[in-house]
């Protein structure tokens, strides 16, 4: 069974509905709104991280990498 395509890229992921609004950003590779900022945001979207969450595991974090 194939899991469900996203919705469109105009409706929220989840995870922007449940923090700060501070916190709310575009997701790095889709510009979906999302919880980027904070404790528990991600650059990338649900549906965007899933094919890396499952290449890279659980455990692969975003490192800041700006000097």
């Amino acid at each position: 069974m194939h899991p469900a395509p996203p919705p469109p890229i105009t409706e929220p992921d989840p995870s922007a509905l449940t923090c700060l609004g501070s916190q709310v950003g575009p997701c790095a590779a889709c510009q979906r709104t999302t919880h980027k900022y904070g404790h528990g945001g991600m650059p990338l979207c649900q549906w965007c991280a899933a094919p890396v969450l499952e290449q890279w595991g659980p455990h692969v974090r975003h490192l800041n990498t700006r000097p």
